[in-house]
């Protein structure tokens, strides 16, 4: 008997400004985890600073993920054969979108994305920057062209948001959707 394969994603949280994003994100992903839903999780030493300095709190690590260290090339996304389908980095900063589209594998972060690349697998990139530059154009350019997705972390006001982290949403919750998460969020129309 085939026994069902579990869904797997990678969320890394790169340095920028936007720890916000990642929290609603956590948030969001908590309740699937399951036997059936894994989530691995990598930060950048900037990304866990951004949280600290951000939301006043070092709650990132108290989420039910399996966290792995940015140095650590044995984390099992490192390698396509570990079947990870989905890996979201939220927010990205420019440099880390540039190291990607470069190909440089130089910690976790950049190997996974590498590798779901190369596996032709869902890249979901959270670039928070403005404004762009034309360098950061053609990188968002080159990664679309190798199969990437870019989502902004550009809020959307129609739902009427009433805090931060509602505001944040509108654009974690377009991210799930990318992703193919299930997720009750506003949606126009309805």
């Amino acid at each position: 008997m085939h026994q069902a394969t579990a869904r797997k994603i990678v969320v890394a949280v790169g340095g920028s400004s936007g720890s916000i994003y990642a929290k609603v994100l956590f948030d969001r992903l908590k309740p699937l985890v399951s036997d059936h839903f894994v989530v691995g999780v990598v930060m950048s030493s900037n990304a866990r600073f951004n949280w600290e300095h951000e939301l006043d709190n070092r709650d990132y690590d108290q989420y039910p993920f399996k966290y792995y260290d940015n140095r650590d090339f044995m984390a099992p996304f490192a390698s396509g054969s570990a079947r990870y389908d989905t890996m979201i980095v939220c927010p990205s900063s420019m440099g880390l979108l540039g190291r990607i589209v470069a190909g440089v594998s130089t910690d976790l972060i950049t190997r996974a994305a590498d590798v779901i690349l190369k596996e032709r697998r869902r890249l979901i990139l959270v670039p928070r920057e403005t404004p762009l530059s034309l360098i950061h154009i053609r990188n968002m350019q080159t990664l679309t062209e190798a199969g990437g997705i870019i989502c902004p972390a550009t809020p959307s006001f129609y739902s009427r948001p009433k805090d931060f982290e509602q505001l944040a949403a509108t654009v974690v919750d377009r991210v799930l959707d990318l992703a193919g998460i299930q997720t009750e969020t506003f949606r126009w129309g309805e």
